[in-house]
């Protein structure tokens, strides 16, 4: 399957990141990096041609502060679109991770979202971010979450996508994917 070209945003840091809690469908405000982490996009943004691009963003409130923040004189009009949410994490919705089970493998940390009582799994996340990108008409900008930046890229590109992860998470940079391929802006 074909995609357009997309430039995609995590969110800033949050309270809730910098103390290592499970946020889902719960929110936390923006920390002063987090706000840091907004305007840095925008700089990137800001050097690029985006004519033609739709503005796209989770209506949680962390996405949609840094999608304001990092879209600011730059998008004309942001569309929310619930498919952009962050995976649902159920029962552990603003535990602590460390108080959570740790499960074995590659990526316990990964895997801590696939086992979440009552959340909403990776399949049922692919099944959402599939139907999103099915919908898309052309190049966007997308501003949502780590776990849903990470399933889209990989649907997109690849298992590729997600080979060597950022110590930030992508906190604070914008993924540039075009014709397969992806690109870090730092």
């Amino acid at each position: 399957m074909s995609h357009p070209e997309l430039y995609i945003l995590r969110h800033g840091e949050t309270t809730w990141n910098a103390e290592n809690r499970m946020q889902g469908a719960l929110n936390s405000p923006l920390t002063e990096k987090g706000l840091r982490d907004a305007a840095h996009q925008r700089n990137i943004l800001a050097a690029l041609d985006l004519s033609g691009f739709s503005f796209l963003t989770s209506p949680q409130g962390r996405a949609f502060q840094t999608a304001a923040i990092a879209l600011a004189g730059i998008a004309d009009h942001i569309r929310t679109d619930d498919r952009l949410r962050e995976i649902g994490v159920g029962d552990w919705s603003g535990r602590l991770r460390d108080e959570l089970p740790m499960p074995k493998g590659k990526d316990p940390f990964m895997a801590q979202y696939e086992i979440a009582p009552n959340g909403e799994g990776f399949a049922r996340l692919k099944l959402r971010c599939h139907a999103f990108l099915a919908d898309l008409r052309g190049p966007a900008v997308i501003v949502t979450h780590g776990i849903t930046s990470s399933m889209i890229r990989g649907l997109v590109v690849g298992e590729k996508a997600n080979a060597v992860r950022t110590i930030h998470g992508g906190q604070g940079c914008v993924y540039h994917l075009k014709d397969g391929a992806q690109n870090l802006l730092e």
